[in-house]
């Protein structure tokens, strides 16, 4: 099929592999020190590589490309999850052996997140329940690396969030969002009002929800 996909530019690509981090689908990859388009399927041709990559080498192209398999991405993200870590895998997350925060912004907490903050714009948006950065050892590296992060407890803060993320869907042009929650019925809430908020402010956008079990097992 003919769709819209990125190319990178080898000649302008510096091997820092910023891009790949930024790819939650898996479809770029490191190879003889440059990024490389590794699967046509994997690539959503939403771009969250784009305005990673410091040397402006990732733009988009419309050409023959598989469709985007999400079926295929998922099977990928489980797999490598469940996959024992390599001796340089996350060399990139690291700095002299410790593990680097991957969080851009600051609040988090979306009862005091600025619906009109700039960070905002062109954002894969992370709505999360307090709970799960605990039971989920990796969750820097597998959900809050290249997004924007809210977090809350519905439970906790007696509150129903979805005005506020409508607010900030409707001044916003957000990328996609995903929705983490742990398995108790609690936090049913904040998937709830991720998914009223979306309704609610007009916008079509990717929505993907993962559930966190309390001993840290993960599930699309």
């Amino acid at each position: 099929m003919i769709r819209k996909i990125i190319q990178i530019d080898t000649e302008k690509c510096n091997g820092c592999g910023l891009c790949a981090q930024a790819c939650h689908e898996g479809a770029i990859g490191m190879v003889d020190g440059k990024a490389r388009l590794l699967r046509d399927d994997y690539c959503d041709g939403l771009g969250d590589c784009l305005p990673a990559c410091p040397v402006d080498a990732i733009s988009f192209t419309v050409r023959e490309a598989a469709a985007y398999d999400e079926a295929a991405v998922l099977e990928n993200k489980k797999s490598r999850l469940s996959a024992p870590a390599v001796d340089g895998e996350q060399e990139s997350e690291k700095a002299g052996g410790i593990s680097v925060s991957q969080l851009r912004q600051w609040p988090v907490q979306i009862k005091l997140v600025p619906p009109n903050a700039p960070y905002f714009q062109n954002a894969s948006l992370l709505v999360a329940a307090d709970c799960t950065a605990y039971a989920y050892a990796e969750f820097h590296r597998d959900f809050i690396r290249g997004r924007v992060v809210l977090v809350g407890c519905p439970k906790l803060d007696m509150t129903d969030y979805s005005e506020k993320l409508t607010e900030i869907f409707r001044k916003n042009e957000i990328r996609n969002v995903t929705v983490v929650r742990m398995e108790v019925p609690c936090c049913g809430g904040i998937e709830l009002a991720a998914k009223k908020a979306l309704q609610a402010s007009g916008k079509s956008l990717s929505c993907q929800v993962v559930t966190i079990s309390t001993d840290g097992k993960i599930s699309y």
